[in-house]
């Protein structure tokens, strides 16, 4: 596959950092309903101008709903889709500043490569000589300049993604709204490509919103992600926020693995269901429920403040999977080790069936209060 490569004598504007000083969108109030189904629950959300912004969600959510209502291929119930400060909401799609890509890349077969890419720009009856120089840098943009006259049957997987990109940005909109645009490709081509459409946003600045619900992909390219559930918001930040300080079970358990220690705050300790007492932090709340302690924080040594049994191990390259069931519980907890503390462990440590102490640092498990 043909590397990305971006030309400095591109007619694109230079790439410049985001300061998300202003908002892009403002959904306010946004109410979806279908019959007695309800797809959204009066949804507020901000998109900074310039950001990499991801919609993610297991499927039922409300993520593409939400991609639809702000491209207005989707009408609202109820609220107010605000576009560069424009009320939108009852625009139709082609009135609005945006361009979508889709998961099919829907591009015209019977084209080649460049006529594709400058479609957008026929219909708006611009030049010739104008939309062949914009649609050969929009191409150039994404590593395919020289690719222009080929027929589309004849791209790859990657390339037709690329081409959609090019073409959804050869109009210069305010938003580009991706629907899942990488879910066709196999795992090695899609990180590759989702590398290039980090570099490919910065690079233009246009912001883009993002629906997939691959959690790594999220975490991967997003500024920010929110999280839906069941047609709610229930969390919204950058990767490193969402990750270390989930704010509910759901998001503890949707983005990566986590262990999830039920129980009850006594005193200045966490009193878990088996009775075992463990540290808890200062500022964690009185009603704390349970403790998120991801599997790289949990650590395997003989100053922990846990028992446990090993019962299963597994390497898996850079880090070693270590399943165990803590001692008076039927609970399973997981630690993963790199390779590199791998090395300070007696290889006995590991065995199945060995009874081990386990701990972790107390900034390392998070508190979480659900009523």
């Amino acid at each position: 596959m043909t590397n990305l490569i971006v030309r400095e004598d591109t007619a694109v504007e230079p790439a410049v950092a985001p300061t998300f000083t202003s908002n892009a969108i403002e959904l306010r109030g946004i109410v979806k309903t279908y019959g007695s189904e309800v797809a959204l629950h009066e949804l507020d959300l901000d998109i900074r101008d310039g950001e990499f912004f991801c919609l993610l969600g297991p499927s039922g959510c409300g993520k593409t709903t939400t991609l639809n209502i702000i491209g207005g291929f989707v009408g609202t119930t109820g609220g107010t889709v605000r576009i560069a400060g424009e009320d939108v909401t009852k625009k139709s799609p082609n009135r609005r500043p945006v361009n979508t890509v889709f998961q099919s890349y829907a591009l015209f077969p019977h084209l080649t490569v460049i006529e594709n890419v400058a479609f957008g720009l026929r219909m708006a009856r611009v030049s010739k000589a104008e939309r062949t120089r914009r649609a050969q840098d929009a191409l150039d943009l994404v590593g395919l300049g020289a690719f222009s006259s080929r027929p589309v049957a004849k791209l790859s997987g990657g390339q037709a993604q690329r081409v959609a990109v090019a073409r959804a940005l050869v109009n210069k909109p305010k938003v580009l709204l991706l629907d899942e645009p990488l879910g066709a490709l196999d795992l090695k081509l899609r990180k590759r490509l989702q590398t290039e459409l980090s570099i490919i946003q910065r690079q233009v600045g246009t912001t883009f919103v993002f629906v997939t619900h691959d959690q790594e992909e999220a975490m991967a390219l997003a500024d920010r992600i929110a999280i839906l559930n069941e047609g709610r918001i229930e969390q919204m930040g950058t990767p490193e926020e969402i990750y270390r300080t989930p704010r509910t079970r759901f998001v503890a358990e949707f983005i990566g693995e986590s262990n999830i220690l039920n129980g009850r705050r006594v005193g200045t300790e966490f009193e878990l269901e088996n009775g075992a007492r463990v540290p808890i932090a200062a500022t964690a709340s009185a009603d704390t429920t349970a403790l998120v302690v991801r599997p790289e924080s949990l650590r395997i040594d003989a100053d922990g403040f846990l028992d446990a049994e090993i019962v299963s191990r597994a390497y898996l390259g850079s880090i070693t999977r270590v399943v165990l069931k803590l001692a008076g519980s039927e609970q399973l907890v997981v630690s993963t080790i790199s390779d590199h503390a791998l090395e300070h462990l007696d290889e006995s440590t590991l065995e199945i069936g060995r009874r081990v102490r386990v701990s972790w640092s107390l900034k390392a498990a998070h508190p979480i209060a659900e009523h």
